[in-house]
């Protein structure tokens, strides 16, 4: 996908939706079960669909650059697997990739936050799928607490379960791709 057409949309939507959503009974991370999962691993280790999808962040980074008058200095995302889109964003941007860990590791350097990240830069997070938006709320007060600013979070999928509303509750705007309806799921 070289631009954004309503037929790029709807080519993603269906790679997305047969590569990676799957019905049945699924615990969620939140501890909600569901009657759908959306396996995140399907569709980030696809490269036509991460071409697609960095062509998208790059798109989304501009419009939060624009709208709120400041220069995205860096992007985010948390292991594991936020890495595969932040990486495809970082090469659509031009823009360095920090990773944020579940937990500091005990050897090497100890990180929980891997790349440079300076004090005041502005970041943008990378999400997959967004639900209640817990991972994103921690990965947030993880950058934080390194000194700098999150200044929005893009997740691929919106499952619309309240993670716009926690997101935005700790402070940070929210933008999705895609959101559980545009796939075409009923809940």
């Amino acid at each position: 996908m070289t631009n954004n057409t309503a037929e790029d949309r709807a080519a993603l939507v269906r790679m997305i939706s047969e590569a990676a959503v799957l019905r049945g009974e699924f615990t969620l991370r939140s501890g909600k079960t569901s009657n759908y999962y959306i396996d995140k691993y399907r569709f980030t280790t696809k490269p036509t669909i991460l071409r697609s999808l960095g062509v998208l962040f790059a798109e989304r980074v501009a419009l939060i650059e624009r709208e709120a008058g400041v220069r995205v200095d860096r992007l985010v995302g948390a292991e594991l697997g936020g890495i595969p889109l932040v990486t495809v964003a970082a090469l659509e941007t031009g823009l360095d990739a920090v990773f944020v860990r579940n937990s500091k590791k005990e050897y090497g350097t100890a990180q929980q936050v891997e790349g440079i990240l300076n004090e005041g830069d502005r970041v943008v997070f990378v999400e997959d799928i967004a639900t209640t938006g817990g991972q994103s709320v921690e990965a947030i007060e993880t950058v934080r607490s390194a000194g700098a600013e999150v200044v929005g979070v893009i997740a691929v999928i919106d499952r619309l379960e309240g993670a716009r509303a926690n997101i935005e509750g700790a402070g940070v705007r929210f933008e999705s791709l895609l959101t559980r309806d545009d796939l075409g799921i009923e809940k």
